[in-house]
Parts: C-alpha cells; structure tokens; sequence
C-alpha cells in the first residue's frame, strides 16, 4: 500500500479506472482519499493564482495611480515655479560649455529676452546679439573667466530688445562637473532688474534735489556773510583805484607807484571774481560731476567763503594741512558742501560759549590709501545721550534748524566710498571726521 499512493498522486482517477477488481477494501479506501486530495490542491493552487494575478493587478493599478499622482505633483510644482519665476522676473537657463548651446530655457528667460520660444532656443550668437553693444565685452568676459576657473559667475549688464528698449539683467551661473571633474555646463538665473535700476535712479536724483535744496538754503542764510566777503575786495579796489589815480594826476606822474596800485586792483578784482564763482557754483543745479581733486584746496576755498561768518561770532578759523597727501577724485561742489555743512555747525557751536572760540581743520593721511580730514570746535559739544541720532534725518539741535545738514553730509561721503563721525572733542566742543579713498571709489 506503501508504492500505490505515490502512483495515485500521479493520476488517482486513472488509477480508479483500473484498479484490479480483487483490490482489498482498504487500499481501495486509500485510492478515495488520494484522489480527492489532488482536487483540494488543484483548487488550492488555482486560487492562490488567482490571488496572485489580483494581488499584480492592484499593484499595477497602485503603480499606475502613484505615477499620476507623482504626474499631477510635478505639474503643479512646474506652475508653481514658473509663476514664481513670472511674479519676481527670474527666468531659469542651462547651456553646454561645448558649443554653449542652451539646454534649458524657461518660459520666463524667452519673455525678459525677447524670443519666441515656438522658434526653439536661440543660439549663442542671438544670446550674445541680444547683450548691449556696450556690455558685450564684460558679459563674455565674465563667461570666459568662469569658463577657465570651473567657478560661478555673477554680474549686471544690460539687453537691448528688437524695439529698441534696455533691460538691467542680474545673472548667476554655477558650474556643473561630471564625474571625472570636467566642466560640462552651467546652469543659472537671470533676473531683470530694470524696474529695481530705475528707482535708484530716482532716489539718486531725490537725494541729489535734496542736497542742491539744502545748499541754497544755506546760501540764503550766508547771504550778509557773503556780501561781506565780496565786498571787501570789490572796496580795496575802489580805494586802490583812488590811489592810482592820484599818482597819475600830479604833475610828475609817479608811474612805479600808479602801476603798483593797478596791480592791486587787478589782484582784488580777482579775489571777488572768485568768491562770486564759487558762490555761483554751490548754486548750480546738475548732475554730480566726478574730478581729480586737492582736497586742501577744497578746504582753503571753504574758509574764504566763511571767513565772514567766523568773524561774525569771534571765532577764528585755523588749519593743519599735510602737504603730502595725494588727490582724490570725487565731485568738487558735494564736498564743498559737507565742509560747509560741518563749518557751519561748528560755527554755530561756539556761538553762546565763553572762551576760545576756535575751528581747526585738519587734513592728513589715512590707513587703506585714505585721506582722513577733520572739523574741531569749542561749542557746547555734542547733544548727551543722543550722539547715535544726530545722523538721522530731521534731527537737529537749532530752533531754526532742518535736521537735513548732517544726514546728506553722510550721504555724500558715503557715496564717495568714505565715512563719516562724530566725536568729543578736548578739552570741550564736537569733533567731526570723514574719511575719502585716494582711488576712484564710488558707491552709487
């Protein structure tokens, strides 16, 4: 009984069919049993294929619905950024060093440049057409230097558009290497900044309006001290003239003494001559105009200009000059105007004070290629616990003041690439510094 079962798991029906008719009850028994165990585990197996060809189809159907989820996700991510990139005009590139064909350009780049994405990318020449005449040489030098040193890259240049219009573009690049370390591409933004550039345009000329509006007022508070000035030439001239004409008028002419005395006409006629210019031309409105500079000699025509005031309060005026100190470049008119401003104030200072009343103006070398130059006086010092403030716009320690003085100083020795402070002076009174760089600096 043993060596049948075996067969019977073969074929028990089979084995049924011709079993010998003399077969013992209990081996037929067997034969039953064997048989309807191959059927439990034919329907077993058709179930568990059943339950695995399911179990693949739900995993395809769960497959097939996470990659339309993961679809719907990345196109929403996809319009996210490309209105992202729309809302602050940044458009997104990548192009290939060989060649340096675009390999990406969003929808954003095509609109700041100007081309119709239906054309496809534009090649590196429509890129480079695209730059200002102006700025071509700068922008291909930026890529050519980033190319040779694998690095990033960043500048601001300008695009002119088929229509004739300018945009400021703000681009950065960032190399990518393969695996071996060779730089195949670089992919990067440009951003246009064009709206940004206008408005610091136009803060530039609020701020140069509010300078010119403050250095007329000024002007128009110098007024007497000015007429004073001018006047004093305009009447040693009227004497020496009298005198000329004596010396002429007798019976010997003295011509020695009549040429003496024209020569001092001459020479006062030009003092008033400049004073009037000078005056004429912190009165001038135009554009700031960069120049090569003595700045003691920005100093010393200062101190002619108010003379008449420092006599007027007692005050006498005495500079330390070095005379080793190189020029600088900056606009001749703005720094007449924070010494002036810083004149004034000090000026002003030692108005109700007794004792010494002293301005010094120093000039002299400064650390980092910079000219340090100075403005001390013997007032009453600077406001206590309010030192931080007297920057600040509208500030101001005179009943008749603006607060303005002070604040466009800083403004225009910040724009020079300089710096300016306040300190105590000893043994009383305020000490005002600024520094200027000796190299063409400018910070806009």
């Amino acid at each position: 009984m043993g060596a049948a079962i075996p067969v019977m798991h073969y074929s028990g029906m089979a084995a049924a069919s011709f079993m010998p008719a003399g077969m013992p009850a209990d081996l037929s028994h067997a034969v039953s049993i064997s048989t309807l165990g191959a059927a439990g585990i034919a329907a077993v197996t058709f179930i568990v294929l059943g339950m695995a060809l399911l179990t693949s189809w739900m995993d395809r159907r769960f497959a097939a619905q996470t990659l339309e989820l993961q679809e719907e996700k990345l196109q929403r991510s996809e319009a996210y950024l490309a209105e992202a990139q729309r809302l602050t005009h940044t458009g997104s590139w990548a192009w290939r060093v060989v060649g340096r064909d675009a390999l990406h350009l969003s929808e954003e780049w095509y609109r700041i440049y100007g081309f119709d994405p239906e054309n496809g990318p534009p090649v590196f020449e429509e890129r480079l057409q695209r730059t200002h005449p102006e700025d071509r040489a700068k922008w291909q030098g930026a890529i050519d230097r980033a190319v040779a040193e694998k690095s990033d890259y960043e500048l601001e240049f300008r695009i002119l558009l088929p229509d004739g219009s300018v945009k400021h573009i703000h681009t950065v690049g960032h190399p990518v290497l393969n695996a071996s370390g060779d730089l195949v591409q670089f992919v990067g933004s440009s951003t246009d900044i064009t709206e940004r550039k206008h408005a610091e345009e136009a803060l530039r000329q609020a701020q140069t309006d509010l300078a010119y509006a403050s250095r007329v007022t000024i002007m128009g508070e110098l007024t007497a001290s000015l007429a004073h000035e001018v006047n004093q030439p305009i009447t040693a001239a009227s004497t020496n003239a009298n005198t000329c004409l004596r010396w002429l008028a007798g019976d010997t002419p003295n011509l020695e003494e009549a040429r003496a005395a024209a020569m001092r006409i001459v020479k006062d006629a030009k003092r008033a001559a400049e004073i009037i210019g000078r005056t004429r031309l912190l009165f001038k409105k135009g554009t700031p105009q960069r120049e090569s500079m003595d700045v003691n000699e920005v100093i010393r025509e200062m101190i002619v200009l108010l003379g008449g005031e420092a006599a007027r309060c007692s005050a006498s005026v005495r500079t330390e000059l070095a005379e080793d100190i190189p020029q600088l470049r900056g606009d001749r008119v703005q720094l007449q105007q924070v010494l002036m401003n810083l004149m004034i104030n000090g000026i002003d200072a030692m108005n109700d004070v007794d004792g010494t009343r002293e301005l010094i103006i120093k000039s002299q070398r400064a650390e980092n290629e910079q000219l340090l130059v100075s403005v001390s006086d013997t007032g009453v010092g600077l406001p206590p616990q309010q030192t931080d403030q007297i920057f600040n716009a509208f500030f101001t320690t005179k009943p008749q003041g603006t607060g303005m003085g002070l604040r466009i100083s800083r403004s225009i020795i910040e724009s020079h690439g300089g710096r300016l402070w306040a300190a105590d002076n000893s043994p009383r009174g305020a000490r005002f510094s600024f520094t200027l760089p000796t190299k063409s600096e400018t910070h806009e």
